[in-house]
């Protein structure tokens, strides 16, 4: 995780302390599964990562998936979300954010063209709408999403990092 990231982290969650997730959690395993699962029509979405808060303090979870689509994104998003000009189509939230990037890839060959990702982080669990600045929020959602799906798109070595500026951009499309 960045270190962007991880001061978004402290954001969304008003803390710099996590417990430590299960082995299945990384990054390279969240890639692997994707790889397993790219031909298995079966097979759509997946854990990447849980983060919880550390034992003692109040309940909180954040779940960051993916998911494999068919194409390019259509279609309207919610009025909830921002779109910002990131990579094939970026929506952030004040309680989750959605990143879809284009992979071209030599563990992911496939003739009808790139395979299309959507890494998501998601708030679990929230009974009531953020109280918190939302901009600051969404930033923050939109920040991590962006650090995972780097690392995920570099872990399957996409072409071109799937099309994702190295930095996240948070401005408004």
């Amino acid at each position: 995780m960045s270190v962007d990231a991880a001061k978004a982290l402290k954001v969304i969650t008003g803390s710099s302390r996590f417990e430590a997730s299960a082995k299945d959690y990384t990054v390279a395993q969240a890639a692997a599964n994707f790889v397993e699962a790219f031909w298995d029509p079966r097979v759509h979405r997946g854990d990447a990562c849980r983060v919880f808060m550390p034992i003692g303090t109040p309940d909180f979870q954040l779940r960051i998936t993916w998911r494999r689509v068919d194409g390019a994104p259509t279609g309207t998003p919610a009025p909830k979300f921002t779109v910002l000009k990131m990579s094939e189509e970026t929506l952030a939230a004040a309680d989750m954010a959605y990143i879809q990037f284009a992979c071209t890839s030599d563990k992911l060959a496939d003739p009808l063209g790139p395979a299309h990702i959507v890494i998501g982080v998601e708030r679990w669990g929230m009974p009531k709408p953020p109280e918190d600045d939302v901009e600051a929020l969404k930033d923050a959602y939109a920040t991590v999403a962006h650090s995972f799906s780097l690392a995920m798109a570099k872990e399957l070595r996409c072409e071109k990092n799937g099309g994702l500026p190295a930095k996240p951009v948070l401005d408004p499309a």
